[in-house]
């Protein structure tokens, strides 16, 4: 027998379900009782950054755990909404397949498109006719505002560039960074912080472009690259303590010693 439940996994969401109402239910958790969509909002941020951070790692087992716990918050979350009868679980899983069929229709009509930019075209035009009537007039109004920046910058490039508002090449973005560099430089140097600061956040936003171009999710990478850095600086902690050292009171030269040889041992 295999060691995977192998039930339909709608009667896995129902058994979710039974228990957020037992939960919200007579004789249920006073805890749980007293949560609205918006108490739960931070809960669902916490528990999608833990699913990622077993996704990023690989850990399939630690992205199963947290994919039901953010099902769990979702689940929740529409339980509260059906019982102030605004809205079901049913009515918005439906309004989001209506609108992923509207917006495939090379894949649910016989529509046919040219190139991945015809089809972000009309991606663009059916949101723009979705939106009509709701207040979201222009192309950035469907952003979310919370959304962490460097996350922001990727998805406001992108979005500017179905819009067909970016460079025109890959090269055209690289004597833009060259320029958004050289303009942070001379902030620099002319010590302006202030303006420091705002040519460095230029910078960045068009570096995150150019990564985008390439294929490069700029909050993904960084997030790599900080798990890099964190695996790293632990194996140097871990190399010192096993030689009898006192990693706090190394220079950095022996620091670096250490550094060396972690990465070689990779």
């Amino acid at each position: 027998m295999s060691e995977h439940d192998t039930a339909a996994p709608s009667a896995a969401l129902q058994e979710l379900r039974d228990v957020i109402d037992a939960l919200l239910g007579p004789g249920g958790c006073p805890w749980d009782q007293a949560q609205t969509p918006q108490s739960l909002c931070d809960y669902l941020v916490e528990e999608s950054f833990e699913l990622i951070d077993g996704i990023r790692r690989g850990d399939s087992g630690e992205a199963m755990e947290e994919l039901g716990d953010v099902f769990f918050i979702l689940l929740f979350i529409a339980a509260l909404y059906e019982r102030a009868e605004s809205f079901t679980l049913a009515d918005s899983l439906r309004h989001s397949a209506a609108k992923m069929i509207r917006r495939h229709p090379h894949v649910f009509d016989d529509k046919t498109f040219g190139s991945i930019q015809e089809l972000w075209d009309n991606w663009e035009r059916t949101k723009r006719r979705e939106n009509e009537g709701t207040g979201r007039r222009r192309v950035f109004d469907s952003l979310p505002a919370g959304l962490p920046p460097l996350l922001k910058a990727y998805r406001i490039n992108s979005k500017a560039a179905r819009n067909n508002f970016t460079w025109k090449t890959d090269e055209d973005v690289e004597t833009q960074l060259r320029a958004e560099w050289y303009e942070w430089r001379q902030a620099m140097i002319e010590k302006d912080e202030e303006a420091a600061e705002r040519e460095f956040g230029d910078y960045l936003f068009t570096l995150v472009e150019l990564g985008r171009r390439k294929g490069i999710k700029a909050n993904a990478a960084l997030d790599f690259a900080n798990q890099k850095f964190l695996r790293r600086f632990a194996a140097m902690e871990d190399l010192a303590e096993i030689r009898g050292l006192d990693f706090s009171e190394l220079e950095l030269e022996a620091m670096n010693v250490l550094w060396d040889e972690v990465k070689t041992g990779e």
